[in-house]
């Protein structure tokens, strides 16, 4: 009795396994393959992609123009206005003129006498020469006269000395000629540097550029060729941009710097989105060695005077062109456990995981140099609910994170 009770309880537990396993079966029949994930993608893409340098920048003025007074005096006027824009031999400042007209008026007075003794040493030369052919003529007729025992010899020899002492009077004129000569370029040079004074009296803009603050003011004596300057001018346009690359690339811009300017973008860090292009026009000549860089300049056009001196700026040098490079947007790539990956959608809208071997960075954009071709989908958005061979579904990208699964 008790075995077929037993019996019975058994029969009862497997009719009721089989039910359960019929039941789960049909479920699990009835649930079908898991939801499809949704996903963005984009295409890649083959472009010719620059090859791009990027740091940081400092804007510096091309020239840097401390203006000093040339010569001594009372600064009387100042003709420009502080942080103002100046052009090239505009009117700084005046100088007091007065002690400098009386210096070139004391010169030319003196040329003017130098003129007059010049006048008088050749009179006298004229005279002398004159008188000196007479007495030539004279001893040699008495010269002839002592021959002929008309005359004593005495009286020969008195003329013959008469005309010779009028030769040395006519070399003495010709010395005093040449000395006057002499005083006269002396005097007439010191009426030279007085004009140069009174011209140095008006101190005028050597370059176009900027000017700073009034560092003396009017009613102030300035030094000649002091130590402080008066004002300094910065010249703007053009500008210079100064930066530094890592010296790995130095090989790369001589290279293409040989055949070509190299094109310089910078972005103001206050307006980033401005885009101004200059070129690169200096390579230093030495590398430095604490910091492993090599310094470059860029010249800048700046003719609407957007950058400034001392500005700091992102810098963009172009050195060269890939041709036939393939990107995908940067999102696209992800970290795997052995290295970056990117989900491709193949046709039959599953997900293969491809290690990819990534390159520069353009933009939004990244350079795939190997593990994928152009034209192949990839994901950008939704990699995380992703594995090996899922299904996918293409959403906008904003709309991801909304999809009910």
């Amino acid at each position: 009795m008790f075995r077929r009770s037993q019996l019975c309880v058994l029969l009862s537990l497997a009719a009721l396994a089989a039910l359960a396993g019929c039941k789960t079966t049909t479920e699990a029949h009835s649930a079908g393959p898991p939801p499809a994930v949704p996903v963005s993608v984009a295409v890649a893409t083959r472009e010719s992609v620059p090859v791009e340098l990027h740091a940081i920048g400092t804007v510096e003025a091309s020239a840097v123009i401390q203006v000093k007074s040339q010569v001594a005096g009372e600064l009387t006027k100042v003709h420009f206005a502080e942080g103002g824009y100046v052009k090239q031999d505009d009117l700084l400042f005046e100088i007091d003129q007065r002690p400098y007209q009386d210096t070139m008026r004391q010169a030319e007075a003196a040329v003017a006498r130098d003129l007059a003794q010049l006048n008088q040493a050749q009179a006298n030369l004229a005279r002398d020469i004159a008188q000196l052919k007479n007495a030539d003529s004279d001893a040699s007729r008495y010269e002839q006269l002592v021959k002929e025992g008309v005359v004593p010899r005495s009286q020969s020899d008195q003329y013959r000395t008469s005309a010779d002492a009028l030769r040395e009077s006519t070399r003495a004129d010709q010395a005093a000629i040449e000395s006057a000569r002499a005083a006269l370029e002396s005097d007439r040079a010191a009426v030279d540097r007085a004009k140069l004074d009174l011209t140095y009296c008006q101190v005028r803009s050597p370059v176009a550029g900027r000017a700073g603050n009034l560092l003396v003011h009017a009613g102030n004596l300035v030094k000649a060729n002091g130590d402080n300057a008066v004002v300094v001018i910065n010249q703007v346009a053009p500008i210079w941009v100064s930066f530094a690359i890592p010296e790995q690339q130095l090989a790369a811009i001589r290279r293409n710097s040989a055949s070509r300017q190299l094109p310089v973008d910078v972005f103001p860090r206050d307006n980033p989105a401005e885009r101004i292009r200059g070129f690169l026009s200096v390579i230093d000549n030495t590398i430095d060695t604490n910091s492993g860089t090599i310094h470059l300049k860029a010249t800048f056009g700046n003719a609407d005077h957007v950058l400034w001196p001392g500005q700091f700026v992102n810098v963009l040098l172009v050195l060269d062109t890939t041709n036939n490079a393939t990107l995908v947007p940067s999102e696209a790539v992800q970290a795997g456990q052995r290295g970056q990956i990117v989900y491709v959608v193949k046709p039959d809208q599953t997900v293969d995981p491809r290690p990819v071997t990534v390159g520069a960075v353009h933009g939004n954009k990244v350079i795939i140099e190997k593990g994928v071709v152009p034209g192949e989908t990839v994901v950008t958005d939704g990699q995380l609910l992703l594995s090996p061979g899922a299904r996918v579904k293409t959403v906008a990208s904003n709309k991801v994170d909304s999809q009910v699964l």
